[in-house]
């Protein structure tokens, strides 16, 4: 039996899955500065488009023509993005509202309310900041973070799915171990994928399984990951030179293995626990995000393909955050019995109470 916020708990999760995407679709169209201020649009809710609005933007942004189908772009990833975060701040309205009930989540509503909140001064950021690649690769991470908690609560919620407990055995404990590294090896892979993007390496190399015709090409990895440099002017476009987009290509390649190896191993793991359904799962989403990370190589990054990599990866992490929470212990108290902070806190924004 679904529990109270279930529907919206899942809508949530639908708008942040299409925000997510939307990002990904304004990112690989260069239209992050599409609009050069923040939250309007050169001054207006929408992009400009009557000849007053147009000569305003001139005086205003001299330097930054108004390009209607970036900026367009780039609205329509605000308005979800603002739709989203209601949807959230109702979640956690409700969640305070009913905190009294057994069973109800209430940690996990708030952190995703501080989470989009975050959210949201990243957005800004990636404007002001003309697309710095921290701040626009923890954008990315802070997407995907909100989508896969907003999934956890559904679950949480659905009243059909539970913890098996299968962490009461040796194998059920090896097999939280992997899913627990499976979901921080994806996380990181994520990570990556947002550097690689928001530094424009993704063509540096061209072909598989060498790159640039060879195995290992010259490679600058202390300029490719110099996390301190400094801000601006713009990054539109990318600042690093070939060497250094070489070095996150490869690094992220690399990580592409250390995944395949990490997921193809939980899925063998649950497959001989039993766990067909969810082995079959992981390895069905680990091998789409695999096709599409080889068509982008070698059809040289088509939009809808590049698209569709991110909805592989978004994918990926739902489906370690089903695993990870059908693996996990059950908890069979709630929150106000548990004995310590520790306790508390992972009942909160893990598990909770299941009755």
């Amino acid at each position: 039996m679904t529990r109270p916020g279930f529907r919206l708990a899942l809508l949530a999760t639908v708008v942040a899955l299409v925000v997510v995407l939307l990002g990904a679709y304004t990112r690989l169209t260069h239209a992050g500065l599409g609009c050069p201020d923040w939250p309007g649009c050169y001054g207006f809710i929408s992009v400009p488009s009557t000849e007053a609005q147009l000569a305003h933007a001139e005086v205003r942004f001299p330097d930054t023509p108004v390009e209607a189908a970036k900026g367009h772009n780039e609205m329509v990833h605000r308005y979800f993005a603002g739709g989203l975060t209601l949807l959230i701040m109702m979640l956690g309205v409700q969640a305070w509202h009913r905190r009294h009930i057994v069973g109800q989540p209430v940690g996990l509503p708030l952190l995703l309310l501080a989470l989009v909140v975050t959210q949201a001064a990243f957005g800004m950021w990636t404007v002001t900041l003309k697309l710095w690649p921290q701040v626009v690769t923890a954008h990315l991470l802070g997407g995907m973070s909100t989508l896969s908690l907003l999934f956890l609560l559904t679950l949480r919620l659905s009243g059909r799915f539970a913890p098996m407990a299968l962490t009461t055995t040796p194998e059920g404990q090896r097999l939280r171990r992997m899913a627990v590294a499976g979901l921080v090896l994806v996380g990181l892979q994520i990570a990556l994928g947002g550097w690689v993007s928001s530094n424009y390496a993704a063509m540096a190399c061209l072909d598989l399984p060498t790159c640039q015709g060879r195995w290992w090409p010259d490679t600058d990895f202390a300029n490719g990951f110099h996390l301190t440099q400094h801000i601006g002017p713009n990054y539109l476009g990318g600042k690093l030179d070939s060497d250094a987009r070489t070095a996150i290509h490869l690094t992220h390649r690399i990580g592409a293995l250390l995944v395949t190896f990490s997921l193809s191993a939980l899925a063998f793991a649950l497959y001989r626990l039993g766990l067909r359904g969810m082995a079959a799962l992981l390895v069905s989403a680990l091998s789409l995000q695999i096709a599409l990370g080889v068509g982008n190589v070698v059809l040289h990054l088509p939009l809808a393909l590049a698209v569709a990599h991110n909805a592989g990866g978004a994918a990926l992490m739902l489906t370690l955050t089903l695993i990870n929470y059908r693996v996990g212990p059950l908890v069979a108290f709630a929150p106000r019995q548990a004995s310590n902070w520790w306790q508390q806190a992972h009942v909160l924004l893990h598990l909770g109470p299941h009755r």
